[in-house]
């Protein structure tokens, strides 16, 4: 029976997040005796560095510690974000006024459409690119605006086509290098025409940027480039990088103007951050290269056991891809990812993410995450060629 209370027509085409109904499902086979294997979502299986749990655990033990907290974080975890940006990025921040902590990068994501966006507005999208752009601005009311990315143009943006077309009502450009799903890091020179394209038509560009420090030996900030906190923001967290996906820690940076609008919005979505998450969120700010060098040594191996993957199952990729995934394109006798994604998890009991969740132009491509053991890979591709998947295009080769 239907509820008796219609849903807000801002909804739209907004439908629940690809992952939670495919979890759901997964579930449901594992409940009913089947074993399944997840390879398709980017939550970390390592811990954090063991300096910020100790610095969680010790500061939860304080009495003090469990109060409302500021909107804007506290002062000593801005300025660490300052640092970090410094340090690793070469960009000098603020740190009382260009720097908003977030519960997660996903929450700024809501946060500077909500700010920004409104009916009559448009807001450019990559294709393929992060879901949760398209159904927060949905949830805005704004028209969207897909640009196509393609393998041909190395996953970046056509800046001279978008600049033909009428763009009087685009007000925010989201971008997201290195790029996820398929991998590809941003060049200094790239990022200096994007922030020309946005002083020429006065758009807001937001760089979603969490996966500077995976398998990229050059981690770079747009707004490293000059004139870019007159039109940019970045979005980062310490999600991937740091291992600390549930702990839900993420900065918004840019110019004092755009992070006080935000913050207008965000101040009446929460009371604050936890503050032992805070204390510990420094810690991890702290975190020296040996700590990125050894973190992406364990990436290095695992991608090797996934290029064995996607080799078994006939699917092209490049090596040199960024990030915590591995983007490959399925061979021409399946129609789609979804059509390889399905025959993996259906026959041998493993689930490889569909390219087509991010956009018409992931269709004929799957995604492998990073984020299981050496032992899950090894187990995956003993299934996945055990029941053959993928096999067919061995046959149309050697007939």
């Amino acid at each position: 029976m239907p509820t008796f209370v219609p849903t807000a027509s801002r909804f739209g085409e907004v439908k629940e997040y690809y992952f939670a109904t495919k979890l759901r499902e997964i579930r449901n086979m594992q409940q009913a005796g089947q074993s399944v294997l997840n390879l398709g979502i980017g939550s970390p299986d390592l811990p954090p560095p063991p300096t910020v749990i100790e610095e969680l655990s010790a500061n939860v033990l304080h009495p003090d510690n469990h109060g409302y907290q500021s909107y804007q974080g506290l002062p000593m975890l801005r300025q660490a974000f300052a640092d970090w940006y410094r340090n690793w990025f070469d960009v000098a921040l603020d740190a009382e006024t260009e720097i908003l902590p977030l519960m997660g990068s996903k929450e700024g994501i809501m946060h500077i459409s909500m700010t920004f966006l409104e009916k009559g507005d448009e807001v450019l999208v990559p294709n393929p690119g992060y879901p949760a752009y398209t159904a927060v601005a949905n949830l805005t009311g704004a028209t969207i605006r897909k640009y196509a990315l393609s393998e041909e143009n190395n996953w970046l943006p056509d800046l001279d086509d978008l600049a033909a077309s009428d763009l009087s009502r685009v007000k925010i450009m989201w971008l997201n290098y290195p790029h996820m799903p398929t991998g590809t890091p941003a060049s200094r020179t790239f990022f200096e025409k994007v922030i020309a394209f946005a002083h020429q038509n006065q758009i807001l560009v937001c760089n979603d940027n969490p996966y500077a420090f995976i398998l990229n030996d050059h981690p770079i900030s747009l707004l490293s480039i000059d004139g870019a906190k007159e039109v940019a923001m970045e979005l980062n967290s310490l999600s991937k990088a740091h291992n600390m996906a549930g702990w839900r820690v993420g900065m918004l940076a840019g110019k004092a103007d755009h992070l006080q609008a935000v913050l207008r919005f965000k101040s009446n979505m929460d009371s604050g951050m936890f503050k032992p998450l805070q204390l510990a969120a420094v810690r991890a700010l702290q975190s020296s290269s040996a700590w990125y060098d050894n973190l992406n040594a364990v990436y290095r191996e695992r991608r090797l056991q996934v290029f064995a993957i996607m080799d078994a199952l006939g699917c092209t990729y490049a090596k040199d891809q960024t990030g915590l995934f591995v983007w490959a394109k399925v061979p021409a006798h399946y129609e789609s990812g979804f059509a390889l994604s399905d025959e993996a998890l259906y026959q041998a009991g493993v689930f490889i993410t569909p390219g087509g969740i991010f956009g018409s132009q992931g269709d004929p491509y799957i995604r492998i995450s990073l984020c299981s053991s050496a032992a899950i890979f090894a187990e995956a591709l003993e299934k996945l060629q055990k029941h053959q998947v993928g096999v067919q295009h061995k046959k149309e080769l050697n007939p």
